[in-house]
């Protein structure tokens, strides 16, 4: 469901422009609103802790999906090997700040679980 606008993006940019960087564009676009909503309705609104509603980075995956249209040039291509690639990336791209989360943690009642549990 997150391929859908970044592809549309990627496809009028591309075809309008020639330019690669559609899908990178409109997701950096949505992670700034994303961090701007956070921010101001979690955070300042709220007071939610900043890392328990951070956006999911789609960065990595963008970049991915316009580097394989630009190197193949076909959407045929790109949908097949630049989704497998959105996908696949998605997850590590979010380990960074999921880690602190995997961390031990004794509880008062005496099990040893992580944070995520």
């Amino acid at each position: 469901l997150l391929i859908t606008f970044p592809a549309a993006t990627q496809y009028f940019m591309w075809e309008k422009t020639r330019l690669p960087i559609g899908a990178t564009f409109c997701v950096m676009t949505l992670h700034f609103g994303q961090w701007m909503n956070r921010v101001f309705n979690f955070y300042m609104w709220a007071w939610f802790p900043v890392n328990f509603v951070t956006p999911s980075l789609m960065i990595p995956s963008a970049i991915f999906l316009d580097v394989t249209l630009m190197m193949t040039g076909s959407y045929t291509f790109t949908a097949l090997f630049g989704g497998m690639g959105w996908s696949l990336l998605f997850y590590p791209a979010n380990w960074t700040w999921l880690a602190p989360f995997h961390l031990a943690v004794k509880h008062p009642s005496g099990p040893l679980m992580s944070i995520a549990d």
